[in-house]
């Protein structure tokens, strides 16, 4: 989703000889929803979108320094 997301060309090489991170998770909220109401109004997404344009702009300031 992030090459998609960022508009990346290259080719994606993987090292299978390294760790290939964390098992995958997934959040159950229900017990959040049913104490304090909450709800996500993000999805994952539009939250990664956010994430990638909010490291391009810091990583161009910091360039500018």
């Amino acid at each position: 989703m992030i090459v998609e997301l960022t508009g990346f060309k290259g080719r994606m090489i993987w090292d299978k000889s390294k760790p290939d991170g964390q098992p995958r998770r997934m959040l159950d909220t229900t017990k959040a929803f049913m104490e304090f109401g909450f709800k996500a109004k993000t999805s994952f997404e539009e939250g990664l979108m956010k994430t990638i344009e909010w490291y391009i702009s810091t990583k161009q300031t910091k360039q500018i320094k």
